[in-house]
């Protein structure tokens, strides 16, 4: 998977420089090329655009947040190549140590490291999302006091670990270049529908997000890092206003917004599922745009 990726930005990297030589000029002489620039995805599964195929299976598809950025940029950034080092299921700790995907300097970090570094003063824009999955390894949601007592343990070493991720990256690309990260939007907001317990576990879970959302900015933001506020444009917090969804009723804005931008309310096999649909990525999209200062 990590070689495909490899492969993929190197077929990028080298169409951008030919793309940037334009044709000849009468007399001879050659119009002044574009140079060529990159914007360089990072994260987890929604760097790769994941959402889950006919049969429920998860697969990256090219309408990711990454890919709509880029379409937003191209037009005026011709030269522009679009290079993504994302891993599904990737955490902060496999991003530095590797583990997952497979990538020439054994992880993301390194291979992005790499990346800036014999590009810098060429790179555009970073964008990063991660951190998603580290609580998922606290359990299943249905045991909320575990999952709470397993998140605030957890945390400070997900800190630890993003600061060392954002660190690295803004000493190879240099002080100059935009990078951006994201918060998260709540998955766990879908199970409102299931009654009561359902609702209690929304609710933790939307309290729980704040908290590790917050740690997750504060983090960003000592390493000059803008922060894309997904949480917030997926209205997170929002149970007040409600929205009639067909065959349920009404329901809060929050719970309402999770189920048309993401696959977590869609029935088998296509869900349920927490990745971002293809409006829900368009959303992050705008949402990076909006922070790095280019919406």
């Amino acid at each position: 998977m990590g070689l495909v990726r490899i492969a993929f930005a190197v077929a990028v990297i080298a169409a951008s420089v030919t793309a940037c030589s334009g044709p000849a000029t009468p007399g001879g002489s050659r119009a002044t090329p574009a140079q060529a620039s990159y914007y360089l995805a990072l994260g987890d599964s929604l760097s790769q655009g994941v959402q889950p195929d006919a049969a429920g299976v998860s697969v990256e598809t090219g309408q990711g947040y990454a890919d709509q950025v880029y379409a937003a940029l191209h037009p005026g950034h011709p030269a522009l190549g679009l290079v993504k080092l994302g891993c599904p299921r990737e955490t902060t700790s496999t991003m530095i140590n590797g583990g997952i995907c497979r990538y020439p300097g054994g992880s993301q970090l390194a291979a992005a490291v790499t990346f800036l570094r014999a590009h810098r003063g060429h790179v555009f824009l970073v964008t990063i999302d991660i951190g998603a999955n580290d609580p998922e390894e606290c359990g299943n949601w249905a045991s909320l006091s575990k999952v709470a007592s397993c998140l605030i343990t957890g945390i400070p070493h997900v800190v630890t670990n993003l600061a060392t991720i954002i660190g690295r990256l803004r000493a190879a690309a240099g002080r100059g270049v935009r990078i951006a990260g994201m918060n998260y939007y709540v998955p766990a907001l879908a199970e409102w529908r299931e009654g009561t317990t359902g609702q209690a576990i929304a609710r933790l879970s939307e309290r729980l997000a704040v908290g590790y959302n917050e740690l997750l900015e504060q983090a960003y933001t000592r390493s000059g890092t803008r922060v894309a506020d997904v949480f917030g444009a997926f209205d997170s917090a929002n149970f007040g206003d409600r929205v009639m969804m067909p065959g349920i009723g009404a329901v809060p804005r929050n719970v309402a917004l999770i189920c048309q931008w993401t696959w977590a309310c869609a029935v088998p096999p296509r869900g349920p599922n927490q990745h971002a649909n293809q409006a829900g990525y368009g959303v992050i999209a705008r949402t990076f745009l909006s922070a790095a200062g280019l919406g």
